[in-house]
């Protein structure tokens, strides 16, 4: 199983096609009108996004935004098996939105289906036979490929993010197993770390969930108290869905440093989180190679066993105007897993010093 591709539901696609082509240097590659809905289609290495927004009331994507603010609405997954994956998901609770459909194309077949994920969260399962990309083009609606006469702004030459690390869901106080129970039934996620962080302020317990076949990575957050990020997110999402996508980079330094001169704004990073990096175990930055990360305000961290196993992470401010859902960049080095334990804490941290400054 991998991530196909990200449905975003938005007010304005066009408006927000250009945020991603102008401050993340995707391309954009499609653009049509199915009746009430208009779509943009951007993509940064195997990174696809859909963004859509309403044309009249008849829309889901007005159904959605009347409940909730722009976000995530659908996470689609490549699979091996369709037709099994489906009956056992449904077996298991989910709910079937779209049946089995399938297409025939010069090079192949493809097979689709939709089923109900978490809350409002939905999954587009996408099966394909003799056919090496999905994405492109976009077999799962009827329509007429047109661009309007406003062509989009002209991407960057080399895309920043090569494919999508890791997709975050935050979920109600008390709905952690569930959740996890409910992937672990339907998809097949399997358990893996588990996380709690705690501050004086507020906290979070964590679940990462692993996709044995091909990886995909899904932690699944609940709050652990009224004042916790997590739960500002559930109130101003008014339910849950997903908190950040993280994008993947070969090179985070020069990806983030041009992404904040093209105006995007990262979160900001205490000095002390430097000060005390720099006394852990197996700490090996030159003192030039260390000033490059603190300028782009960068959370490193290793395995303290094998210290070049690095893993080096930043997050941007919220994209749309509620402070809901954001995107991590994230660089593995020599093969580094995990989720940058060692940075949780000062991560966490980080985020809540930007909920205090919303509240005052």
């Amino acid at each position: 199983m991998e991530i196909d591709r990200v449905h975003f539901y938005v007010e304005d696609a066009k408006a927000r096609r250009d945020w991603f082509v102008r401050y993340l240097g995707f391309a954009a590659i499609a653009s049509f009108t199915h009746t009430h809905t208009h779509t943009e289609v951007v993509q940064s290495g195997a990174v696809c996004f859909l963004l859509s927004s309403p044309l009249s009331d008849a829309s889901p994507v007005a159904d959605f935004l009347r409940l909730h603010p722009p976000g995530v609405a659908d996470v689609a997954f490549s699979v091996a098996n369709l037709e099994a994956l489906v009956q056992n998901a449904t077996a298991q609770g989910a709910r079937l939105l779209q049946p089995i459909r399938e297409k025939s194309l010069p090079q192949g077949t493809l097979k689709w289906a939709q089923i109900s994920g978490w809350g409002p969260l939905t999954h587009t399962l996408i099966e394909a036979i003799g056919v090496s990309q999905s994405h492109f083009p976009l077999w799962s609606v009827d329509f007429t490929e047109c661009w309007p006469g406003d062509r989009p702004v002209t991407p960057s030459a080399t895309p920043f993010y090569t494919h999508i690390d890791h997709v975050v869901l935050n979920v109600a106080n008390g709905n952690l197993e569930s959740a996890v129970s409910f992937y672990e039934k339907t998809l097949g996620f399997q358990r893996q770390q588990t996380f709690n962080i705690q501050t004086h302020r507020s906290g979070l317990h964590s679940q990462v969930m692993v996709h044995p076949h091909g990886g995909v990575q899904l932690p699944i957050n609940e709050p652990s108290s009224e004042n916790s990020q997590i739960q500002e997110f559930l109130n101003l999402n008014r339910g849950p869905g997903i908190q950040h996508i993280a994008l993947a980079t070969h090179d985070i330094l020069q990806a983030v440093a041009q992404l904040r001169a093209s105006g995007l704004s990262f979160i900001q990073v205490p000095p002390r989180y430097y000060r005390n990096l720099q006394q852990r175990q197996g700490f090996r930055k030159s003192a030039a190679q260390w000033a490059e990360i603190e300028a782009q305000e960068i959370l490193v961290d290793w395995h303290s066993d094998d210290p070049e196993k690095m893993l080096l992470q930043t997050f941007t401010q919220p994209i749309f105007s509620q402070p809901t859902f954001f995107f991590e960049s994230i660089e593995r080095r020599c093969q580094a897993q995990g989720f940058g334990e060692g940075n949780f804490q000062a991560l966490f941290q980080a985020i809540e010093q930007e909920q205090i400054k919303r509240e005052k």
